[in-house]
């Protein structure tokens, strides 16, 4: 039943018709129109994306009865301090802390509430920093903007920044102060608001609706109206392994093996597009690419076909719980490697989809001036769909293997280093990416503990444009391939196919508490500006993770995530 609420919303008395039990954040969004306040996972309150002030308390609003709030205040980004907020913004932008922007504004009005209350130092903004998930900037520069405020460089060009973001997002990307405050155009805060809602129908649920793009999509008028028709698969987080699909293989003599397992792109804004009859569908990569996981989004083509159908505006709205089961996922692979001294040759199996950027990612010129030899069966694994546009998709996978067998062969990486581009960047890896640019990397863990100590990165790619943004997704890039190697992975029921994973958290990425000093070390060359240098980033820092598990460890993980490593034990407690 419908009723009337009252509360103070950034210093402005509000009246607003509410239904029973409906959460702070669906009427924020969708009956006062507040879009900075943003949905990565409602109503699983695990992201922090829709953090909120009440009464100067921090609140993550999507789990947050609005009837709790009636006669309070609650702020929302645009009702801090300017100042104070406006300073952050910029320290942000400053150091590289905001790359899409989902996050931030959340992170941002989280920080405010602990700023007033004296927790300035960056302990006590680690401990904030729990309640939150950022995908893109692997933490520090988020912590550099929040610990020490850095005033903007007015003689930083910043469309040279989203020249090098667009680069490696792959997609134009918007880089300025708006952006940590919730600035940036993402598809679900510019759809129309009088649009008829589309949701995923949950299996089992009886109740009309519209097929396309393989989805049942259940229409309503509000996004509320519709996940309650369509039963909106709660979020859960199972006990059982991710344990890799394909069968392990046993490593060659002086060789290597590596199974890996399902992992989700874990970007925080689930998929979304609208559409008008006959126009063209928003994409759903407003302000980046989802780490190539919303390349093919079935959002938009979704958003067309319904429109066109109905000849009315369609909002097309992901859950978090949809983004796991529907988004494309990095194929698994299981494979040997092993060096004779002069070829590395590769035998192994991925799921059907990711063959192709596999056998490019053996085709490009090893930094080594080594031979790979790669063959690559197919399985089809009727679970996922597969991308081969994730970050560093094949060239990872390749790299880790190459790295590996390069060890185990007792290689001395200096002597087969072909050129000093190459020697330039050359750590305990080196990896030459799709598009040219080549990285290298080391991962220190602590012998005793097994803690992550520091990983250290240098990266070429021409001209770099903007050091910070170019600092930023390297940094980004190692955090996610720590994730890969070490934590990231999704259980999957063996007689259904069905994700057994669908919380935020229950992906494994990193928490800011955990993330070591990631050290960026931009090499200077001339030329062109090279795209995708934090894909060989990520391939360059898991395969120096890999083997720095082996030198502490004294045997190497054969799956990934190694999870039953030290390193991997410490990072889940």
């Amino acid at each position: 039943m419908s009723h009337h609420v009252l509360f103070n919303l950034d210093g402005q008395e509000v009246d607003v018709e509410v239904d029973e039990n409906e959460s702070l954040l669906s009427v924020l969004r969708e009956r006062l129109g507040v879009t900075s306040v943003k949905d990565g996972c409602a109503p699983q309150g695990q992201c922090g994306c829709c953090t909120v002030l009440v009464d100067g308390e921090a609140r993550v609003s999507c789990v947050t009865p609005v009837d709790r709030i009636i006669g309070r205040a609650v702020t929302t980004v645009e009702g801090l301090e300017p100042v104070w907020r406006d300073a952050c913004a910029a320290s942000f932008v400053a150091t590289g802390g905001s790359q899409c922007g989902f996050c931030t504004p959340g992170i941002i009005v989280r920080c405010a509430s602990a700023v007033a209350k004296g927790r300035v130092d960056r302990a006590s903004m680690e401990r904030a920093l729990a309640a939150h998930v950022c995908r893109c900037t692997g933490w520090q520069s988020v912590l550099d903007a929040l610990e020490s405020p850095v005033a903007l460089d007015p003689s930083r060009d910043l469309s040279l920044a989203a020249e090098r973001a667009a680069l490696e997002g792959g997609v134009p990307q918007q880089v300025d102060a708006s952006v940590p405050l919730g600035g940036a155009k993402f598809a679900d805060d510019m759809a129309p608001r009088d649009a008829v809602v589309a949701v995923p129908r949950s299996a089992g649920v009886e109740v009309s609706a519209e097929l396309a793009e393989g989805i049942a999509w259940v229409i309503a008028d509000t996004l509320r109206d519709a996940r309650t028709a369509a039963g909106k698969v709660q979020g859960r987080r199972t006990t059982l392994d991710d344990s890799p699909p394909l069968p392990s293989l046993v490593a060659p003599i002086n060789g290597v093996a590596l199974a890996t397992s399902w992992v989700d792109s874990g970007y925080l804004e689930p998929d979304a597009s609208w559409c008008e009859p006959g126009g063209e569908p928003a994409t759903a990569r407003g302000n980046g690419g989802g780490f190539g996981g919303k390349a093919d989004s079935l959002a938009p083509p979704a958003a067309r076909i319904l429109a066109d159908r109905l000849q009315r505006s369609v909002r097309v709205v992901m859950s978090r719980e949809d983004v796991v089961r529907f988004s494309a996922k990095r194929a698994p692979i299981s494979a040997t490697a092993r060096f004779d001294g002069k070829l590395v040759t590769i035998r192994g199996t991925c799921a059907s989809g990711g063959e192709s950027r596999l056998s490019k990612a053996a085709e490009i010129a090893s930094p080594y001036g080594v031979g790979i030899d790669a063959v690559w069966d197919t399985a089809t694994l009727p679970v996922f769909r597969v991308s081969s546009a994730l970050r560093a998709f094949g060239l990872a996978e390749t790299a880790v293997l190459v790295e590996g067998a390069l060890t185990a062969a007792g290689a001395d990486r200096l002597s087969l280093i072909q050129d000093a581009r190459s020697a330039s960047v050359l750590l305990d890896s080196c990896v030459l990416g799709f598009e040219g640019a080549i990285a290298g990397a080391r991962v220190k863990i602590n012998a005793q503990t097994g803690k992550l100590e520091k990983v250290e990165v240098k990266v070429a790619a021409g001209d770099p444009l903007d050091d910070v943004v170019m600092r930023s997704y390297a940094a980004g890039a190692a955090h996610m391939a720590l994730g890969w190697v070490l934590t990231e992975g999704l259980a999957v029921d063996p007689e259904t196919g069905e994700p057994l994973d669908l919380t935020i958290r229950s992906l494994g990425v990193i928490r800011a508490k955990d993330i070591p000093e990631i050290e960026v070390s931009i090499v200077d060359e001339a030329g062109p500006p090279l795209g995708r240098s934090s894909d060989a980033v990520f391939a360059a820092v898991a395969a120096a993770a890999w083997d720095a598990l082996l030198l502490v460890d004294g045997s190497r993980p054969a799956t990934f995530p190694a999870r039953e490593t030290r390193t991997a034990r410490i990072l889940r407690r």
